[in-house]
């Protein structure tokens, strides 16, 4: 084994080993580029995933108080934004919370969703002594 080792030149061994540790080297930066990019992202999802949450506790939270809307919106951003800082989230912007307390709302089954293009409507009555009589031999259809 020695005589083989003996009969290559330094220099091309050196070559060799340099060329794979050189190629080992890229391999493994391209690796570890993909783990930091995939741990930016898993951070950042589980950033704005908490911060939906605050948002639709924050309008859970403000839907039976006695205030006018705007002033329960701008409280629930203020408690969104105030969580997030105790959090230590500091990448989310102010538009953005804006717009996960609007969805929060928008969201909430607490809160009544009124379309302002509809018309009120009327009540379908029938006037007195119009009503189709009920056959009781019938039963209900």
């Amino acid at each position: 084994m020695s005589t083989i080792i003996n009969a290559i030149p330094t220099y091309i061994m050196t070559a060799v080993i340099s060329t794979v540790f050189y190629f080992a080297l890229k391999q493994s930066q391209t690796f570890i580029h993909a783990k930091v990019t995939h741990a930016k992202t898993e951070t950042s999802r589980a950033a704005w995933s908490c911060a939906e949450r605050l948002a639709d506790n924050a309008v859970a939270s403000l839907v039976g108080k006695d205030m006018a809307g705007h002033e329960k919106f701008h409280q629930a951003t203020g408690i969104v934004q105030q969580a997030l800082q105790k959090q230590g989230i500091k990448n989310i912007d102010l538009n953005a919370i804006e717009t996960l307390v609007q969805s929060a709302y928008e969201k909430s089954a607490l809160t009544p969703t009124v379309d302002p293009t509809s018309q009120p409507t009327k009540p379908a009555t029938i006037p007195a002594g119009q009503a189709p009589a009920i056959d009781p031999m019938k039963g209900e259809e």
